[in-house]
């Protein structure tokens, strides 16, 4: 049997409806921005394998490194002991966090340093004495992840509608504009002797349909929660080391937040690593006689040392000379690109931020996840060596950022054709 034969006797895969799924592609092996099935056709992995590979597939610092920590050290409960892979990452991560981050938390993944962050904001009220205070505000539209207390935070959709009502109250709001940003303020002011947080994907919200807002306004909602106490969390799995153009996306809000969540791009997509990192205040509201006061969570492989190492290498690359100037390549041909292609008739909107592109399809009623039109669009750039995974009617480009300028261009007139062929 094939690769393909073998995978459908014995695998159910993320976000897919088994009965009717397309084949699954067997891939052998990545080098740089590409992908090689088991037949070696090519293909551009355009969305880093689920916004994750930031530096390319097989990059050899990295590969380099984890073999190196394999060899002397590969895990280590981290309850009562430590390593020098983890302390080490943190130092280096907080030195370049925005704001006055002082403490890391190690976690397994995007959707359980989301957990971890509720949990520090929620415990924190409760550790001080306010335990009224137990409401949390986020975005309609968000997605912080698939476990309860993500799925809890994140807007209500098709993701979540079997678990609806398992999932604890939120207090959801629109996306700050210019025209509805004092009425978002006024409700924050309202609610705010009840409020523990607001958690927020700063600029950009990824699943949700890689809607844009501005970050003017993102700081007027953090500074309207930093006057009556309330924690403020950015969620910045996906926005995180360099996606919309700076390493982090609050570097351009003035007020910081007091939590972050990070994943993805940690560890250049080598393995899973999530990090939730704090201020002193909240870390300071857990040291107690008390050990009622104590922060439970842990999670077996918390601070791998192997994927503390591959996040180690990965910011070794992305501090390098070389990223940040690509990282601003790719801002510049996508905004080019983005405003030859707004006008098309088939385009009903176009979006861009640093390496993110956004083009939704003009598909009159139909936008939801389950647009029809999304598989067609999914099949048309496979066919043509471009793994694109959309959301619906909309596509997005997320590239690692070592993609030539030949290949974006590639993607580019791709993308045109398919509007004039779809």
């Amino acid at each position: 049997m094939s690769l393909t034969e073998r995978d459908q006797k014995v695998i159910w895969h993320p976000y897919t409806q088994m009965k009717n799924a397309l084949p699954h592609i067997p891939v052998v092996r990545g080098e740089g921005v590409y992908l090689f099935d088991e037949d070696g056709k090519k293909y551009i992995d355009a969305v880093s394998s689920w916004w994750v590979n930031i530096h390319g597939h097989a990059h050899p610092h990295i590969a380099k490194k984890v073999a190196e920590q394999l060899s002397v050290l590969e895990h280590v409960i981290f309850a009562g002991f430590t390593h020098e892979p983890a302390v080490q990452l943190a130092e280096r991560l907080l030195e370049l966090l925005p704001g006055d981050q002082e403490k890391v938390f190690y976690t397994d993944n995007g959707s359980t340093s989301v957990e971890v962050a509720l949990k520090m904001c929620l415990q924190y009220w409760s550790n001080t004495g306010h335990k009224g205070r137990t409401r949390i505000i986020a975005f309609k539209e968000a997605y912080h992840g698939d476990t309860f207390g993500a799925m809890s935070v994140s807007g209500r959709s098709i993701f979540t509608d079997p678990f609806k009502s398992m999932l604890f109250e939120v207090e959801f709001i629109d996306l700050p504009t210019e025209k509805n940003i004092e009425q978002l303020k006024s409700k924050i002011n309202y609610l705010s002797n009840e409020v523990a947080c607001f958690i927020f994907e700063p600029m950009v919200l990824g699943a949700g349909g890689m809607l844009m807002y501005e970050a003017e306004y993102l700081d007027q909602l953090i500074e309207t929660c930093q006057k009556h106490g309330i924690l403020t969390i950015a969620d910045e799995v996906m926005t995180g080391f360099g996606r919309t153009g700076t390493y982090f996306a609050c570097e351009t809000l003035h007020s910081k937040p007091d939590i972050f969540c990070l994943s993805k791009g940690l560890t250049g997509g080598t393995m899973p690593l999530g990090v939730t990192t704090c201020n002193q205040k909240i870390f300071d509201a857990f040291l107690s006689d008390d050990k009622l006061k104590t922060l439970y969570h842990g999670h077996s492989f918390t601070a791998n040392p192997v994927a503390c190492a591959a996040s180690l290498a990965s910011l070794d690359i992305l501090l390098s000379a070389e990223t940040l100037p690509n990282i601003q390549r790719i801002k510049r041909k996508n905004e080019a690109f983005a405003t030859q292609i707004k006008e098309h008739p088939k385009v009903r909107d176009v979006r861009q931020k640093g390496t993110i592109l956004v083009l939704e399809w003009e598909t009159g009623n139909d936008t939801s996840y389950l647009s029809s039109l999304r598989n067609q669009l999914y099949l048309y750039f496979l066919e043509r060596g471009i793994i694109l995974r959309p959301l619906g009617n909309t596509i997005y480009i997320l590239p690692p950022y070592i993609i030539s300028d030949e290949d974006l261009d590639y993607i580019y007139q791709t993308i045109q054709q398919a509007l004039n062929d779809i």
